[in-house]
């Protein structure tokens, strides 16, 4: 299997981050089969769009959240790293903490 989970939407709060603001988190290695996606379709227009990172930040987007990587953005990247037969992606990694 190449993710943890394939799954539709984001189950975690909004975090209200910025292109800008994703940029200041340095990126690290994380494990394709601890990812979760949050989406089941890779679109070819939201991959085109300006404001993917396809074209803009290098590294796919993770959010941390309930002891859970969610991988928000960057599934093409994840995709192009398992068809290369690598098990690791670099991303860059938000925190999100479970409010009680």
């Amino acid at each position: 299997m190449i993710f943890r989970r394939v799954s539709e939407g984001r189950p975690y709060p909004d975090h209200g981050l910025t292109p800008s603001t994703w940029a200041q988190i340095s990126p690290s290695q994380v494990r394709l089969d601890d990812l979760t996606t949050t989406k089941t379709q890779l679109d070819l227009e939201h991959l085109l769009d300006d404001d993917s990172t396809y074209f803009g930040d290098l590294f796919a987007h993770v959010v941390s959240w309930d002891g859970e990587l969610f991988l928000e953005d960057g599934l093409h990247r994840a995709l192009r790293a398992a068809l290369q037969q690598r098990n690791m992606l670099h991303a860059r990694v938000h925190s999100i903490e479970k409010s009680a």
